[in-house]
């Protein structure tokens, strides 16, 4: 071999042997596994994917237009739950009829109340309309008190601190990144705030009816009084007698408007609009349950807009 062929040959060896090297040292930068994180319903999913963005892989369970409180329990929720690093529930019963059978399924002690790696968002919220003297089988689906706080963003905020101090917990590495995008999320809300109470401030104490009661943290946020509902108790149908009842309460308190969400019967509240010359709202409590929801702040916002609208 002449000694221009071997110094060839020795460049090549040391190209390929700084280049290999190169991959050691930043392939575990490229590589480097996201936080696994289940997300029990749609508002608590964007809030984790505000917070946790790039880092993390996010699983939904419910869908936007599900009940939450009745969501079909699948098989493979059992095997995103065994393999996730943090679920983010509302608790306060809202789940309670198919989330504990597939954790007890799941077998995650990471998942397990108290750890850093669950969230219950339900836990130091004040929980309006607690019932008291229920009787056993009763079909009352708030027996803990109303669980539908996410709609007050106020209390999203509290939510999306306890969801940031978790992926904080978990994956210390990108603590700052998380505490970051949580600042942000709330900035954006206190921006929107002032807009919300200004739209919605001309109709302050306005009546509005709703198929479920899913809304008095909204209403409280906001001024509003939605406290006529389809339903005689929430998750037990709405009978004829009762319906008589509701649209007698619409015609004294000229209620105009019923919120309806996805999955609730729309025709029971067509039937009572026409009744009571009100209208039919289609909401939700859901990103993307409707069009022009695709995020929790777009959410709200619509909601609001509908309402403002509505009420004029």
């Amino acid at each position: 071999m002449s000694a221009v062929a071997y110094l060839s040959l020795e460049r090549q060896k040391r190209a390929i042997y700084y280049f290999l090297t190169s991959l050691l040292l930043f392939c575990p930068l490229v590589g480097q596994a996201k936080i696994n994180v289940v997300a029990t319903l749609p508002d608590l999913g964007s809030l984790a994917s505000e917070i946790g963005k790039d880092k993390i892989d996010l699983v939904v369970l419910g869908k936007p237009k599900d009940d939450p409180h009745f969501v079909e329990a699948r098989q493979d929720f059992v095997s995103s739950l065994h393999n996730a690093d943090v679920l983010i529930d509302a608790g306060a019963g809202l789940e309670m009829s198919w989330l504990p059978p597939l954790l007890q399924k799941a077998k995650n002690p990471k998942l397990d109340a108290g750890k850093p790696g669950r969230v219950q968002a339900s836990q130091g919220i004040r929980l309006l309309n607690i019932p008291t003297g229920l009787p056993r089988g009763s079909g009352e689906v708030h027996p803990n008190g109303n669980p539908h706080f996410m709609l007050d963003p106020v209390i999203a905020k509290a939510v999306a601190r306890r969801i940031a101090s978790s992926l904080m917990a978990v994956d210390p590495p990108n603590a700052a990144f998380y505490d970051a995008n949580r600042k942000n999320f709330e900035a954006t809300i206190d921006a929107k705030l002032q807009w919300w109470r200004g739209a919605l401030q001309l109709f302050h104490d306005q009546h509005v009816a709703a198929y479920h009661d899913s809304w008095p943290y909204f209403a409280q946020r906001f001024g509003l009084k939605i406290d006529t509902f389809l339903e005689p108790s929430p998750g037990t149908p709405p009978s004829p007698s009762h319906l008589t009842e509701v649209i007698q309460r619409m015609k004294k308190n000229r209620i105009k408007l019923i919120l309806v969400e996805p999955y609730q019967d729309r025709r029971v509240a067509e039937k009572v609009a026409r009744a009571s010359d009100a209208s039919v709202i289609d909401s939700t409590q859901f990103p993307g349950g409707i069009p022009g929801t695709d995020n929790y702040v777009s959410l709200i916002n619509q909601l609001v807009k509908q309402l403002a609208e509505g009420m004029k």
